[in-house]
């Protein structure tokens, strides 16, 4: 077995004043990236940047992700229109000395006019071998603009209708230096707010298991492509949103 100790992990994720090319198969590496992504509903664009934490034990990053442009013109859903649907901004840390991050967490979707805001951290476990496992927990609030109350009324302006956690894990399979997997499974609950909201947030209930498996090959140290799909009980993997992604590092 191999073992993630602190040591190992911050000689892995160094880059305190240098330019040094990061993992990008490892799911709390940190460093500023470009990223477009061909998907069924649009293209996606994704931009992070790392910043100063004023700690040399740990490392920052915002990312940005915009979703679903020109889903019309370019995708394959017959619902998809050429405006973006939805973005989500993180801001992401970790914690050199001991291989933990935090998240904060924010997602909005332009079509609904809805979206969550949560934190959630995240520890690298030691490897077994290839597979090595990240497990995330977290909670959150969901909010909504116009949002039915328990009467079935709709109230007027932004509200929060209710709370969450999420527990899952990222798993990450090496089959070889340059190509590996992912598993990603995320598990939501509802934890309190309106009945409305609390029985049926979900795909119209109070909890959910969404997945997301991401197969990888690393063209060289600063490029990789990406196919993800993602899925959950409600809906089938046929059904669920596929992307090709590719990513540069900067």
């Amino acid at each position: 077995m191999l073992m993630a100790t602190p040591l190992a992990y911050a000689e892995r994720h160094n880059n305190l004043g240098t330019e040094a090319v990061q993992d990008m198969s490892d799911p709390l590496a940190v460093y500023t990236q470009v990223g477009l992504g061909y998907t069924d509903k649009g293209l996606n664009l994704k931009l992070g940047q790392t910043f100063d934490t004023g700690s040399d034990s740990t490392m920052g990053m915002n990312v940005l992700e915009l979703k679903g442009a020109f889903g019309d013109a370019l995708g394959v859903r017959d619902y998809a229109d050429d405006s973006i649907d939805s973005l989500r901004l993180r801001r992401f840390g970790v914690d050199l000395t001991n291989g933990r991050g935090s998240q904060v967490d924010f997602n909005y979707n332009f079509n609904t006019e809805a979206g969550s805001l949560s934190y959630s951290l995240i520890q690298a476990l030691p490897a077994f071998g290839a597979l090595q496992l990240y497990p995330l927990a977290g909670v959150g609030a969901a909010f909504a603009n116009n949002a039915l109350n328990d009467s079935g009324d709709t109230l007027s302006g932004y509200t929060v209708p209710g709370t969450f956690a999420v527990v899952g894990t990222y798993g990450k399979l090496e089959l070889t230096d340059n190509i590996w997997l992912n598993y990603n499974p995320m598990f939501m609950k509802t934890l309190s707010g309106s009945d409305n909201y609390k029985n049926h947030a979900f795909a119209d209930g109070d909890n959910i298991l969404n997945h997301e498996f991401a197969a990888s090959y690393q063209i060289n140290p600063k490029f990789n492509i990406r196919y993800f799909a993602q899925w959950n009980e409600q809906l089938s993997y046929k059904d669920g949103t596929h992307i090709i992604e590719f990513n540069y590092q900067l």
